[in-house]
Order: C-alpha cells, then sequence, then structure tokens
C-alpha cells in the first residue's frame, strides 16, 4: 500500500506528521498534488480542542485539517474527470450530498449532509502531500494565480461575499472589522468595487498592515464620528455586531462573517427603527469563481496577506503559534508539502 506524510490531529495539542494510506481516486473523484496549504483560524480551533463541531460531536479526532489548499490533478477516476488530470487547481471547501433541494438550488454548503475538507464529516484535508476531492469542486487556476494565491482563494470566497452582499457602489463608505485574512480581504474586494474603506480592530500590526497595504484603518477605542452604509464583521468579538449596529446608518447592511465564542447579543428594535438588513455568511462558495477572477486581473492582490511558506514538518509549530524570524506582516500562514 503506497503511502504519504500528512498532519494528523490526535486531540487537544497533539498534532504529528505521519505516513498515511495515499488517496485513491474513485468514480468522480480526483486526486491533487498539493503544493499549497494554508492554515487558519479553523485549524486553530481543532488543534486547541475548542472548534464548534468538537464541542457538537459533529466533528471527532483523529483528523486531518485542511481546507485553503492549491496543486496540481495527479490522478483521477475513469469518467469525465480525467478531463482534469495534469491541471492546476483549487477546490471548494463544502461538498453537498447533491441528493436534497439545498443542493439542487446550488446551496450545497449549508447542505444538512454535507461533508467540508478537512473540517467536518471525516473528509481529509489538504496539509497533506496529496488530497482527494471530487471533481465537481474542483476550479481551474489561470497562469496569472500562483500557488499562494490559489491557495488563497477560499478565505477569499468568504470576504468577496461579504463585500457583493454589502451592496457597495462606488462612494460607499465601510467599516470592515478584524484586519485578519478574512477582514483584509473583504477590505480589498471593497475597495475594487470603488468603496471608501475604513479597517477598524484591536492588532496594531494588523492595523499597520493594513496602513501599508493602502487603506485606512483605525483603533477600536480610537475611531472617529463617522457613520458607515455598511459593516462587515470578520472577527471573533462577540461585541462587534452590537457596535456595528450602532455605527451603521439607518437602511445600511451589516455583514456577519466571524464566528464568537459567545452568543453575541444585539438590540433587535435598533434593526427595526433603523429599517437594517443583517446578513449571516458561512461560506465563500457562491463566490470562488468571482475570486479566482479577481485575483487573475489584479484588482485583489492576496499575496501581502501571506507571511511565510514553510515545509510540512512544521505545520505542529503553525498550529502551535510559532512564526519563522523571517515572516512577513501578513496573518497567514502557507505550507508546502513538497520540501
Amino acid at each position: 500500500m503506497r503511502t504519504m506524510r500528512a498532519l494528523v490531529l490526535d486531540g487537544p495539542g497533539k498534532a504529528v506528521i505521519t505516513d498515511v494510506p495515499a488517496p485513491v481516486a474513485g468514480p468522480g473523484q480526483v486526486v491533487v498534488d498539493v503544493h499549497r496549504a494554508g492554515v487558519c483560524g479553523t485549524d486553530g480551533e481543532f488543534f486547541n480542542g475548542h472548534m464548534a463541531y468538537l464541542v457538537s460531536g459533529q466533528a471527532s479526532y483523529p483528523l486531518r485539517p485542511g481546507h485553503e489548499w492549491s496543486g496540481t490533478v495527479s490522478s483521477t477516476g475513469d469518467g469525465p474527470e480525467a478531463a482534469w488530470l495534469g491541471k492546476r487547481v483549487t477546490g471548494d471547501t463544502m461538498l453537498g450530498c447533491h441528493q436534497c433541494e439545498r443542493c439542487w438550488r446550488g446551496r450545497q454548503h449549508i447542505c444538512e449532509n454535507r461533508y467540508e475538507v478537512g473540517v467536518l464529516g471525516g473528509w481529509h484535508g489538504a496539509v497533506a502531500e496529496q488530497v482527494m476531492v471530487p471533481a465537481s469542486s474542483l476550479h481551474a487556476l489561470p497562469d496569472t494565480v500562483g500557488d499562494s494565491a490559489g491557495a488563497m482563494v477560499e478565505p477569499g470566497g468568504n470576504s468577496r461575499r461579504a463585500a457583493e452582499s454589502a451592496q457597495l457602489t462606488p462612494g460607499s463608505r465601510v467599516a470592515v472589522f478584524g484586519p485578519g485574512t478574512i477582514g483584509l480581504l473583504a477590505a480589498a474586494f471593497a475597495r475594487s468595487l470603488g468603496a471608501e474603506v475604513h479597517v477598524i480592530g484591536r492588532s496594531l500590526p494588523g492595523l499597520q498592515l493594513a496602513r501599508d497595504l493602502g487603506l485606512t484603518a483605525w483603533a477600536a477605542d480610537e475611531l472617529p464620528a463617522l457613520r458607515f452604509d455598511a459593516i462587515i464583521d470578520g472577527t471573533d468579538g462577540p461585541d462587534v455586531p452590537s457596535a456595528a449596529v450602532d455605527l451603521v446608518e439607518p437602511g445600511g447592511r451589516i455583514i456577519c462573517v466571524g464566528l464568537a465564542g459567545r452568543p453575541s447579543l444585539i438590540d433587535t428594535r435598533q434593526l427595526v427603527l433603523k429599517d437594517l438588513t443583517v446578513i449571516g455568511h458561512l461560506s465563500g462558495s457562491p463566490a470562488m469563481a468571482a475570486t479566482i477572477a479577481a485575483y487573475a486581473d489584479g484588482s485583489v492582490d492576496p499575496d501581502p496577506l501571506v507571511a511565510a511558506t514553510v515545509a510540512l514538518d512544521r505545520a505542529p509549530d503553525v498550529l502551535a503559534g510559532w512564526r519563522p524570524d523571517d515572516a512577513g506582516a501578513g496573518p497567514k500562514i502557507h505550507i508546502d508539502p513538497r520540501r
């Protein structure tokens, strides 16, 4: 039996690189040689044992994380999926059952019986030398989208979708809470739509990175008296939605992408009296193609958000909070399993 190296989480704080059976593509499936895999907050929550799916029993150890990735298709099943062989790709995290009404309506990301690559349902993730996924989940990467940007399509889809839902037009003023990966990408997409963008947060390095990227950024306790047409919450702060209700203009929109560790409390009377629209987004699935197009034409550049790319052997250290001494200012660390 052929094996490969992969990151395996055996319990809270227990992460190892070990040999596992290499995937074999069945009908409708492909195997991808992984070139880049991003480590995100969800992976960190699995590592520390706080991830909501662990608490609810929907996920359990051992598990193999990694849902932000890019690579090249190295083998396929015998059907139409063989056309993907040799192509550079990334893929959707959300794998619906394809049998329910939600899937039929193109909403597989909220399918009740979905898998999530590296997250839910035991579908192995991409912090490994190879990952197997359904061919139906693939998105081709043009030559103008490199491996690093390809692994930023999944988080970029969340951010692109948030910016679209804010219904921004040239001259709209939008506040983006959270200078992390999702927040900074959302700010970049909002700027590409012609909006006046203000990034708000508590992380001084994150705020400085936002400024270095040409964005206006404010510490949360130093925000001037501005009103906003829309607000995007890309944080895990339970108090941010309430602050957003206070800040947004009547008739405005609040887009919630982040997940807090405890319930967020808002005054629903204010939602009515200010005629507000509040939207929650679970996934970037509906916006992945648009995200690739934006990366390809240069209107959004995700590469400055990647601080470093390290070998697979360092993945457990990254989960534990390690950053290379020469890492840049970006919030994201990538793994290159070929190293």
